[in-house]
């Protein structure tokens, strides 16, 4: 078999583990102790399958102007960010992408 075959076959292998995690509700250090997987090739796997696949782009969320001096933002786990509608627009979504990806 080509090395290619064996690409498209261990892709689509790593595909269908991160699908499983997803679906799961476990952390991954439990579901890769469970089917045995690596836990370090798991991390690799899903940030290069991520990266194929253009959902590494930063999401956009909902703004809301609270009133003429305030913009909140409502992540999707429930967090809610309010600053002056005069802030620095960069800053704040630099912050709003630090809280998306931190566990919360």
């Amino acid at each position: 078999m080509s090395g290619r075959g064996r690409g498209a076959e261990r892709e689509r292998f790593w595909r269908e583990a991160v699908a499983g995690h997803r679906k799961s509700g476990l952390s991954v250090r439990a579901y890769c102790r469970e089917r045995g997987l690596s836990e370090p090739n798991f991390y690799a796997w899903r940030r290069e399958l991520a990266r194929r696949d253009g959902s590494a782009a930063p999401k956009l969320v909902p703004v809301t102007v609270v009133s003429g001096s305030m913009i909140e933002v409502v992540l999707p786990k429930g967090v809610v960010v309010r600053a002056p509608s005069a802030s620095e627009p960069a800053a704040v979504a630099r912050l709003v992408a630090a809280l998306e990806s931190a566990s919360c």
